[in-house]
Formats: C-alpha cells, structure tokens, sequence
C-alpha cells in the first residue's frame, strides 16, 4: 500500500475557501470544572461566557484559547436540553469543529448544493461589537461543521457571549494551533466520508492507510487522511479492521455509542517543554518500552534533539521524505476512553508518523487489556 502524500495539495480545488479551525466545541457535564480542567493543565486562557448571568437561561459555555486554537466548553441546565442528551448517550465529547469562512452564507449554500445536510440554515449574530454570520453542515455522528464568518466582528468571541478572564491565571505550554482532528467511523463508512470530504467540501485524499500499515498481533484499522487546499484543515478518517481481538476503534464505537472525534492533534514549537509541563500538571501519556529507542535513529536518521531527552518523556519520532516529526500521545482525558489529544512537533515531515503506529497501537492495547475491553 503506497502511504507516501497522493496529491498536491495546491491542486486541490476546494468548494469555499477555508482559513482554518475557527473553534472545536465540546458538550460537557459540567462545563465550569471542565474549562478550568483546560486552563491548569493545557494553559489555556478563558477569553468569553455566556450563561444566565449573560441572559443565557438554559446553556453555559466557557471560552478557552491559546494562540490560535479555541476550545468552548459548553454543558446546560435542564436535563432535557440536547446538549445533556448528547451527553448522556456519548458522555463528554467533541459536538463542533467549526471552519473559518470568508462568506458563510456562500459556502453553506454551495456544501448543500453538492450534497451536504443541513444542520442549521444561516443565521446573523449581531451585538455592539458587529456581525457574525454563522450556518452548520452534519458530518459524521453527530458531529457538524458550523461554518463561521468574522469579518465584520471586533469582539471576544460571538456575539451572545461576554469577555470574560479568571482569576486564575493560566501558563500557557507553547500550544500553537490544531494540526489534525481524527474521526472514527463505523466498519464500511471510512470511504463514504471521505467522498464526502472529496465532492462535498472539494478535499484531496493527502494519505492513505490499509489494515498492513496499521495493525499488530491482535488488532488492526484503515484509515484516510482528507485535507484541504492550503493544508490548514486535515481529517484523517479511521475505520476499524478484521482482526484477532476488538480494536481501539471498535472499543471507542462502543463507548461513544456511534462515530465521532477520536482525536485532536495540537502542534507545538517545543513538544520537550510542552510534554513536561504537560505531565507536571497531570496529564497522562501512553507508555511505548524503552526498547522502541533502541534502533529509531537508525529508522529516521539524525535529528536536533538528545535521543536521552525523547526517552525520558517517552516521545516518538518518525520521518518522511520532508523531514521528520515528534509526537506523544495523552492516554483518554475523558472517563469514558475515547478522546484524546497528540501532541506534535514537525521538522518539515507531513505525513503522520506511520513508522510509530506499531509501537503506538501496542501502547493502547495495554491500555484496553486494563479495561478489560481487548
């Protein structure tokens, strides 16, 4: 299977243009100790709210960022609120990944056009402080793209929500912007979503992944990686594969109760830094044996950083024909196993470190062997 980058991505001919991740939402149980979760351990800085002390009777949401990537944290307070369903079937977990558009009237009504469904018809969001236009397309799950234009907004965040900081003042861990959100899809939809992504949004397939590049003894998956045009936004794409035990697809199914976000890449200048800082504050990581550094400079050649370093936090490094990158994987931030965050660095490489998937998907096994769902 040839799992080098398929296309150019300046050939790719997209639908609208996208500028990048606006904001990834994520419904909650109690949004108040999740964004102050979020502020400690990740060092992100609460920047907006809106709740009943705002005139929102029945949602709160708290809005956290860091450079360029934006998190809200949103939960409700009657149980019959679809946010508190969402929870109860999925537990907490990623609602929205929304888009930055120039035109989202446009870009809604050209996505319906080549197929999308709708989740929300075009609506403007107005305040002192200007026009937001906002409309949303389903996606896998329940999962949607909310497609957001700012153009003409000076404010915190949208209009609805107030500035708000906290008293506690986060330390930001040199988080830069999200680099890859992965969905996980049920057996047999891999490809249905990424023609979606294709002929819906006018996405390239970047990478592909067969059940012989990412398997071991006893599990396996597939996976496609969908990009746009300027590379700003990558899905990959995982659907689990035949193998002897369940895979940590179809355990993330099971407890997610359907397809959904499986995981967000953030990227780092730093990842040393920000992996310390990580682990200092809490966060726990996937374990791969020492003996995976054993050969791996023989696998990736020379790289910046003191192998000792990358051993002692227990960070993988993998290259491709453009250079090489760094990466490390949380173990689930959820109670139920299934999102989690990568952490990554690049020295130029694109790809998404293949030559790590063994020694990583061994990493969850023994995970899923504790759980008792192997």
């Amino acid at each position: 299977m040839n799992t080098s980058l398929l296309t150019s991505l300046q050939e790719t001919k997209d639908t609208f243009p996208i500028n990048g991740t606006d904001f990834i939402e994520f419904y909650v149980g109690n949004a108040k100790q999740t964004a102050l979760y979020y502020q400690h351990c990740f060092g992100f800085d609460l920047i907006a709210y809106k709740g009943p002390e705002t005139g929102s009777r029945d949602v709160i949401s708290y809005v956290l960022q860091q450079n360029k990537i934006r998190f809200v944290i949103s939960s409700a307070l009657q149980p019959d609120h679809e946010i508190l369903q969402h929870v109860a079937l999925h537990g907490d977990g990623v609602k929205v990944l929304a888009l930055w558009v120039d035109d989202a009237k446009e870009a809604y009504h050209l996505a319906i056009e080549k197929g999308a469904e709708s989740a929300f018809e075009p609506v403007v969001l107005e305040d002192k402080n200007g026009t937001v236009v906002m409309a949303a397309i389903q996606t896998y799950g329940e999962t949607i793209h909310t497609l957001v234009e700012r153009k003409n907004y000076q404010g915190a965040f949208l209009p609805g929500f107030e500035a708000r900081t906290s008293r506690y003042k986060a330390s930001p861990i040199g988080l830069k912007y999200v680099d890859h959100c992965v969905g996980n899809v049920e057996l047999g939809d891999m490809n249905k979503w990424v023609s979606f992504y294709e002929n819906v949004l006018g996405f390239k397939l970047l990478v592909t992944f067969d059940d012989k590049d990412i398997s071991t003894e006893y599990t396996a998956l597939m996976s496609k990686v969908v990009s746009n045009g300027n590379g700003f936004i990558k899905f990959p794409i995982n659907e689990p594969a035949k193998g002897r035990k369940k895979s940590q697809i179809e355990e993330y199914l099971d407890f997610y109760k359907g397809a959904g976000v499986q995981h967000i890449a953030i990227a780092t200048d730093n990842i040393l830094d920000t992996v310390t800082q990580l682990k200092d504050r809490g966060v726990e990581f996937l374990y791969v044996p020492e003996t995976y550094y054993d050969d791996v400079l023989d696998r990736v050649g020379k790289i910046d950083e003191d192998l000792e370093d990358l051993k002692k936090l227990n960070i993988l490094v993998d290259r491709d024909e453009e250079g090489y990158l760094l990466q490390i994987f949380t173990k689930p931030v959820m109670d139920r196993p299934t999102v989690f965050y990568e952490i990554i660095q690049r020295h130029g490489a694109r790809s998404f470190g293949k030559g790590n998937f063994k020694a990583l998907f061994e990493a969850i096994e023994r995970e899923q062997e504790l759980r008792g769902t192997l």
